[in-house]
C-alpha cells in the first residue's frame, strides 16, 4: 500500500502529478493530497456521505491505492512529440495517424481548447495536448513483395486512425499530466457514481411499487365485494387481496434489506471505496508498437517499414471505449486560424 507523507503540503492530485521524477519515484502520497481527494470524491458523489462516521479515514487508503495505479499509467504514457503539418512528411508516425498534412491543420484549427491555452498566456510559444484517435485493424488482401517477386491476394492487416480529438490541452507537459491525473480521478468517481445510481434507482422503484401496492390493497379493504357488485363489477377474489399483501411484504423485505439512510450512505461509501480499491477493473493504459509500411499495413521485422509508438486506453464501463493516444506539443506559430463556415460551400450540399 502507498504510504502517507504528512509533512508535504500539496493541494491535490493535480499537484502530485506536477513533477514526474519527484512524485513517481517514491511510494509516499502527501496526506494533504489524500484529504483533498477524499473531499473531492465525496463532493462529486454525495456530500451527505460526510455523515458516515470515519468516512475520510476509510477513503484515504483506497485513494492512495488508486494514485499508485495512476502512477503506473503515467509511466506508460508515450513521450511527447511535435504535432505540425510542417513535420508530417518527415515523421512516419504522423503519416500513419493522418492521411495528409492538411488533416493536421484542420484538426488544430478546430481545437478551441488549444486556442484558449494560447490566448490565456500571450507569451507562451508552445503548448501540450493529448492527441486521441480511434484505432481500427482490418484484414484485407493486397499486393506484397517477397524478395524479387510481387505476390497478389496476400492476407494483410491494415491499421487506420480516425476521429482525431485534442480535448485535453495545457501550457506544458507537466501541466498536461496534472490535467490527465484529474481526468482519471474523476472518471473513477463517475464509475462509482454510476453504480450508486443503479442502487438508488432500485430503491426508488421499490418505494414507488410499495406505495402503489398499498393503495390498491387499501382500496380492496375499504370497498369490499358488496360495493363492487353495486358498481357492476364482480366481487374481488380473496386471493387478489392475499396476493397484494404478499407483494407488499416482499417489497418491504427488500427495502429493509437495503437499510435506512445510514445504511444507504454507508453502502454508497463502500461503493466509492471499492472503485478506488480496484481501479484496474475500470481503466487500463498500455503502450503499443506496430510496424507499418507507408500504406499502414502491418509488416514484419524483415520487411520495409517503421515502428510506430503510441498508447491505448481502455475504459471498461457499460459502454466500453478504446482509444489510441499520444502526447504532443504544438508551436503557437503552427496554430492555424479558426475554421469559419463557408456559406457558399455549404450551400452546395443542401
Amino acid at each position: 500500500m502507498v504510504g502517507i507523507a504528512p509533512g508535504r503540503q500539496d493541494m491535490g492530485i493535480g499537484d502530485w502529478f506536477r513533477n514526474r521524477t519527484a512524485r513517481f519515484d517514491d511510494d509516499s502520497v502527501p496526506a494533504e493530497t489524500l484529504r483533498w481527494a477524499a473531499d473531492k470524491a465525496v463532493t462529486l458523489t454525495d456530500p451527505k456521505l460526510r455523515m458516515v462516521s470515519g468516512w475520510e479515514k476509510r477513503l484515504m487508503p483506497s485513494i492512495a491505492n488508486a494514485i499508485q495505479f495512476m502512477r503506473g499509467l503515467v509511466h506508460d504514457f508515450p513521450a511527447m512529440r511535435p504535432l505540425s503539418a510542417k513535420v508530417w512528411a518527415g515523421d512516419p508516425a504522423l503519416r500513419a495517424f493522418f492521411v495528409t498534412p492538411k488533416d493536421i491543420d484542420n484538426l488544430l484549427a478546430r481545437s478551441d481548447q488549444l486556442r484558449a491555452v494560447f490566448e490565456k498566456s500571450p507569451g507562451l510559444g508552445q503548448a501540450a495536448l493529448v492527441l486521441g484517435m480511434s484505432i481500427a485493424e482490418q484484414k484485407t488482401f493486397g499486393l506484397a513483395v517477397r524478395g524479387d517477386t510481387i505476390q497478389r491476394d496476400v492476407a494483410q492487416n491494415v491499421v487506420s486512425f480516425s476521429d482525431h480529438k485534442t480535448r485535453l490541452c495545457a501550457a506544458d507537459e507537466s501541466a498536461l499530466r496534472r490535467v490527465i491525473g484529474i481526468e482519471i480521478f474523476e472518471y473513477l468517481v463517475s464509475r462509482a457514481l454510476a453504480e450508486i445510481g443503479a442502487e438508488r434507482t432500485e430503491r426508488h422503484e421499490l418505494q414507488g411499487n410499495r406505495a402503489l401496492i398499498r393503495a390498491r390493497l387499501q382500496l380492496l379493504q375499504q370497498h369490499g365485494p358488496g360495493l363492487g357488485a353495486m358498481l357492476g363489477d364482480g366481487p374481488a377474489a380473496p386471493s387478489e387481496q392475499a396476493r397484494l399483501e404478499a407483494e407488499l411484504l416482499d417489497n418491504e423485505r427488500q427495502l429493509a434489506a437495503m437499510g435506512g439512510i445510514e445504511e444507504q450512505l454507508a453502502g454508497e461509501l463502500d461503493a466509492l471505496q471499492s472503485v478506488f480499491d480496484r481501479p484496474q477493473d475500470y481503466l487500463a493504459v498500455a503502450p503499443k508498437r506496430v510496424r507499418l509500411n507507408t500504406m499502414n499495413v502491418v509488416v514484419g521485422e524483415s520487411e520495409a517499414g517503421t515502428d510506430i509508438d503510441f498508447a491505448v486506453i481502455d475504459l471498461k464501463g457499460p459502454a466500453p471505449v478504446r482509444r489510441a493516444f499520444v502526447i504532443a506539443c504544438v508551436e503557437r506559430s503552427d496554430l492555424p486560424p479558426p475554421k469559419t463556415l463557408d456559406y457558399y460551400e455549404a450551400m452546395r450540399y443542401l
